[in-house]
């Protein structure tokens, strides 16, 4: 079952829109990861190891092929994706991963790992919610989700005033505070995801990773980095 946020995107844009990827299992062995290398101490193939709680606030700087820019988290707004985050970018999860999902006057949405063998470990690596305390406006970072309980890896940036996604349990975790510009820059021509629209197929990224949008989708926007700032 996919991720949703059919009733806020229904009102904009007239179909429900994915939000997420529902956990999936590899296609292939090939991407199953080994249990010698889930066994190691904070890696990024056993997201159990990567459960570090984050400092009250924290910046990470995030280098993308249009500039960079900078998210402030306050763990109190919501901890369990703030610790999340945090293990994700200190882990240099996010580099190499496209912006997927990009819809003018709605958001911006990441997460999904270049990487076909770490999305493998991680589709299941659900997290509990958090409680809703504040709101998703403009550069307001939330986790997408599938479901109650489902917050995984992706994670959406604000465009606009979504604050009707707050009543449907999205809870920002972070602010966009440097090159909110940046992000407005993002690729957006290829639309709504498959299988509402033309663009990337989130089941498909997940497994064939970097490939599949190099040479599907090569004008997407991309994370070159994402580092926590010291």
């Amino acid at each position: 079952m996919p991720r949703t946020v059919s009733i806020i995107t229904a009102m904009l844009y007239g179909a429900a829109v994915l939000c997420g990827q529902a956990p999936t299992k590899p296609a292939h062995p090939a991407h199953a990861v080994t249990a010698q290398h889930a066994a190691s101490k904070g890696s990024l193939t056993n997201p159990a190891s990567l459960k570090e709680q984050a400092p009250a606030v924290f910046k990470a700087k995030f280098t993308t092929t249009q500039g960079d820019f900078v998210v402030e988290v306050t763990r109190a707004w919501a901890p369990l994706g703030a610790d999340r985050f945090y293990n994700l970018v200190k882990n240099h999860y996010f580099d190499g991963a496209p912006f997927f999902r990009v819809l003018p006057g709605f958001m911006a949405q990441f997460g999904i790992s270049a990487k076909p063998e770490i999305n493998a470990v991680w589709n299941s690596a659900s997290i509990k919610d958090d409680p809703v305390t504040q709101s998703n406006t403009r550069g307001m970072l939330s986790f997408a989700t599938a479901g109650p309980n489902t917050r995984t890896t992706q994670v959406f940036i604000n465009y606009a005033d979504n604050s009707n996604l707050n009543g449907m349990g999205f809870s920002p975790f972070g602010k966009v505070v440097e090159g909110m510009e940046v992000v407005d820059k993002f690729y957006s021509g290829y639309g709504e995801g498959a299988p509402q629209g033309n663009g990337p197929s989130q089941d498909r990224l997940q497994k064939e990773g970097k490939a599949y949008f190099d040479k599907e989708f090569p004008k997407l926007d991309a994370i070159k980095s994402a580092v926590i700032v010291p």
